[in-house]
Formats: structure tokens, C-alpha cells, sequence
């Protein structure tokens, strides 16, 4: 019984007179600790009301012995006095409810107050950065203070705004000629349209982005990381697209991507891409991407790993354009290029983009296609729709089935241009005296130009299957100059078109 009174939860609370008590006292449990106490208190039958009234009778004087019995009487000595009555289990709940309305009210006054001072907070950031230009150094700080504010908190990038800090961060801009205050003002600003659209297109609004482009030679490179960061934000909103796009922009960040002199992160250059990537989702940005020379300098930078996939990905975009074509079948040696990226097995991304310019390209014009077959795209595409990703498959079965009905026109259209002419040639005077003998003639004319069609894709046959043989000796570790068996010979040569996509 000890125990019960030891775990009682109105041993604990229940029993404290002051409300406040309570709550100061309840907060330093945890829900766990509350858990346990209700079952202790429940299991052990205890009440606090019960409780409470036992400590109160113990704490009384002690009773007079009651007299003893007449000597008549036919009361037992030895019979027990009445136990007293536990509570109902009614109450008991009613001291538990009464607890936990207790801890919610404490524990929304708490996040209430904690509000409160949250707001109170960036009231005052938000008058700090208001303040007379004299005040540079608190308005820094100010900038700095929202930085860290609207980093990870979406409630506060959405307060900040609605007090008003987008308009003298932006001003921010050109109203200091110090570098720590630029760079305050630009991280506060991209901290604060994370996740925000409306914030985005307000920061744009308030003239952000040429004020940003003033800032562009810049010695101190820590600002144009940051202009390119806030780039990248913003262009994430389709709204913005147009006016970041015809800002001037564009130019900016393919200087970033040119850097020669590395004083530009790695990470700044990936922003840069992400950025353009953006942009050249707007059709109307294509334009502006074609009066630089970004197209010719992609191609150039294809094969760096870390930049490949989101090239193509930007190509993917400007494909879907009859200009963006244009210029991309006009790059020298832009086919071979795209071509050899389909062999990249240790990048599927790059292999599915690639694969999609030339499907695009494949589709609209049939002297791409013919460039594509002079580049040696044959071999390439029978290998991908082996070895390729699912999608990477799919994009290659369609490119070749444009080849093919090209090569279907070719033939047919030789045919058809000789056959005016070719019923007379095959029943000429020569033959007219032995009809059959034309037929065989004509028969084998026939079998000849089939016979083109069918050595081409026996060797496209064979270089892919050489092809994946030498991958599998590689991947298997076995010596370079491992010959294969005449059996393999044999299915090579042997090998048909007729599991292929044609």
C-alpha cells in the first residue's frame, strides 16, 4: 500500500493549493512521466480526494477508546471495526481530467507567450532596418538578424514580409558601398523567398534584380555567389522567368560558367546552370540564350561529368524550339557529340537527354537524320536498347523507327523512279525471244539491292554485339586480348535482323 501512495498522482499535484503550483510543477514532467502516473494511479486504486482526507484524519487527535461492552452484551471482542469505503472510480477520473486540463492550458500559455516574444522579435528587427541611413551598422545587423531568422522558419519569412523588410533590404543594395553589407542584404533576401512565391515576386518587384546586376564586377567574389544563389531562387518562379530572362541575366551567368580564372566555386557554377536551366523553360528566354554563344560552348564543355547532365538538360529545353534546332544542328560536330554521350552507360540521366534532342531532332528534320547516320548513331541505339535504361530504350526505339521508314522511302523511291523504264529494259530485244530469262534478271536486280539493306544491318548487328562482348570481358576481368570462341563467332554471323527494332 505504500507503493500506491508513493505513485499517487494526487500525492504529486492534486494536493498543491495554488493553480500556478501546478503548472510550474507539472512542466517539469515529461509525457512519459504523465503516462506513468495515471497508471500508477490507477492501478493502485488511489484518489487524491481519498488521500487527502486520510492525511487529514491522521493528522487529528486520536479518539477516546470507546467503553467497554456491558458484561450482557453479545458484541464479539475479537470482531473487526468497519473498513472504510475506497472512492468510486468517477472521481478518481475526474482528478485525472482535471490534471491534464491543467497541463494543456500551461502548455498553451507557454507557446502563446513564446509567440508573443517571437513576434515582439521581428517587429523590432524589421524597425531596426527601417531606421535613417545613418544608422549603417545596426541596419547590418538587421539584415544579418533576418538571415538567420527566415533561414529555416517559413512563419517567419511570411511575418517578415508583411513587415515590410523586402523594400529597405533591396535598397540595401546601392545605398552601401560596403561589402558586408551587400552580401547581409542578398543572403537575407534569399533566405527569405525559400519556399515563398509571394516573397519571390515581391523581392522582383522591388527592383532587386538590376540592382543585383550593378553588382556584377564586383571584385569580391562572395557577392556574385550571392547574386547567382538569389538567381536561382527567383527563377523558380514562373512569373519571374520573363523579367530575369530579358534583365540581362543570361550573359551574367554564362560568364560565371566561363570562368577561367577559378575564382568562382564549383557550387556557384552548378547554381549558374540550375538558373539557366530555369530560364530556358520560358519559350521566350530562347532568344536571349541564342545572342550569346552558350549553345557552341555546351557542346565544347560536354564530357565534364559534374556539369554534362544539366547541359543536356538546358539543350532538352531549347530543342523544343525551331530556333533552338536550328542552332544546335548548325554547332559543328553537334551530332558526334550527342552521339558518343548515348555511350555513357555510367550515366543514365545523360544518356536519357541525349537520346531525347536526338528523338526531337530525329522527328522534325530529315537532314538531321541523315546527319545523325553519317555521325554513326546506328550502332549507338542498337546498343542502348539493349543495355539502356527503360526510358533511354524507349527514346532510341523511336529515333530508329525514324530511320527506318527513312530508309523505307529511299528504297521504295529507287524503285519507283526506275519503273517507267525498268518493264521494257527487263523485256527488251535481248530477252524478248526468252521471257523467263528477263525474270531471272529482274529477280536478281531485286535480290541485290536487298542484299545493301541487309549488310548494313548485319554490321550494325555485329559491332554491337562486338561491342558488348569487349564490355563484358572488361566488367568480367578478363585479358585484353581475349579472343572469343568459334561459337560466338558463329551466332555472329549468323545473326539476323529480326529481333531488332526495324
Amino acid at each position: 500500500m505504500a507503493k500506491c501512495h508513493r505513485n499517487d498522482v494526487g500525492s504529486i499535484v492534486l494536493d498543491r493549493p495554488s493553480t500556478t503550483a501546478h503548472s510550474r510543477l507539472w512542466s517539469s514532467f515529461s509525457a512519459a512521466s504523465f503516462r506513468r502516473l495515471i497508471f500508477d494511479a490507477v492501478s493502485c486504486g488511489a484518489s487524491s480526494r481519498y488521500r487527502h482526507r486520510h492525511e487529514t484524519d491522521a493528522a487529528a487527535p486520536p479518539a477516546p477508546a470507546p467503553a467497554s461492552p456491558p458484561a450482557g452484551s453479545t458484541l464479539k471482542q475479537s470482531e473487526e471495526p468497519e473498513k472504510a469505503k475506497p472512492k468510486p472510480k468517477s472521481e478518481k477520473l475526474s482528478d485525472l481530467l482535471n490534471l491534464a486540463a491543467e497541463w494543456s492550458e500551461a502548455e498553451s500559455d507557454a507557446v502563446t507567450k513564446k509567440k508573443v516574444e517571437s513576434l515582439e522579435e521581428l517587429k523590432r528587427v524589421a524597425g531596426e532596418l527601417q531606421v535613417e541611413n545613418d544608422a549603417v551598422e545596426k541596419r547590418r545587423e538587421a539584415a544579418s538578424h533576418v538571415r538567420l531568422l527566415a533561414k529555416e522558419d517559413s512563419e517567419a519569412r511570411a511575418t517578415l514580409a508583411m513587415l515590410g523588410v523586402i523594400p529597405p533590404l533591396v535598397g540595401m543594395l546601392d545605398d552601401s558601398d560596403d561589402v558586408d553589407d551587400q552580401i547581409a542584404s542578398l543572403y537575407a533576401l534569399l533566405n527569405l523567398g525559400i519556399g515563398n512565391d509571394v516573397n519571390k515576386a515581391a523581392i522582383l518587384q522591388a527592383g532587386a534584380v538590376h540592382k543585383m546586376l550593378k553588382l556584377i564586377e564586383s571584385p569580391n567574389s562572395s557577392v556574385s555567389e550571392a547574386i547567382i544563389a538569389n538567381f536561382l531562387g527567383l527563377s523558380a518562379l514562373d512569373s519571374n522567368k520573363p523579367i530575369i530572362g530579358s534583365s540581362g541575366a543570361i550573359p551574367f551567368l554564362l560568364k560565371i560558367l566561363k570562368n577561367l580564372d577559378n575564382t568562382i566555386s564549383s557550387q556557384a557554377k552548378q547554381d549558374a546552370l540550375r538558373a539557366l536551366y530555369n530560364l530556358s523553360i520560358f519559350p521566350s528566354n530562347v532568344s536571349y540564350i541564342l545572342e550569346t554563344d552558350m549553345i557552341p560552348f555546351f557542346f565544347n564543355a560536354l564530357g565534364d561529368m559534374e556539369m554534362s547532365e544539366r547541359i543536356l538538360a538546358i539543350l532538352s529545353n531549347m530543342v523544343s524550339t525551331p530556333e533552338g534546332r536550328k542552332a544546335i544542328s548548325s554547332v559543328r560536330d553537334a551530332f558526334p557529340v550527342l552521339v558518343d554521350a548515348l555511350n555513357w552507360n555510367d550515366s543514365p540521366g545523360c544518356q536519357e537527354k541525349a537520346s531525347y534532342i536526338l528523338m526531337v531532332m530525329a522527328h522534325k528534320a530529315f537532314g538531321d537524320r541523315q546527319a545523325m547516320i553519317e555521325a554513326g548513331v546506328g550502332s549507338a541505339l542498337l546498343e542502348l536498347t539493349l543495355l539502356g535504361s527503360t526510358l533511354a530504350q524507349k527514346r532510341a526505339s523511336r529515333i530508329l523507327e525514324c530511320l527506318r521508314v527513312d530508309k523505307g522511302k529511299q528504297i521504295s523511291q529507287n524503285f519507283g523512279g526506275s519503273g517507267a523504264v525498268s518493264a521494257p529494259i527487263c523485256g527488251s530485244s535481248s530477252s524478248s525471244t526468252n521471257p523467263n530469262l528477263g525474270s531471272k534478271e529482274c529477280l536478281e536486280e531485286d535480290e541485290d539491292m536487298m542484299s545493301d539493306e541487309r549488310k548494313a544491318v548485319k554490321q550494325l548487328v555485329q559491332q554491337s554485339l562486338q561491342s558488348n562482348m569487349r564490355r563484358i570481358v572488361k566488367r568480367a576481368n578478363l585479358p585484353q586480348d581475349f579472343v572469343p570462341s568459334d561459337h560466338f563467332k558463329s551466332l555472329i554471323s549468323s545473326s539476323t535482323s529480326k529481333s531488332l527494332p526495324f
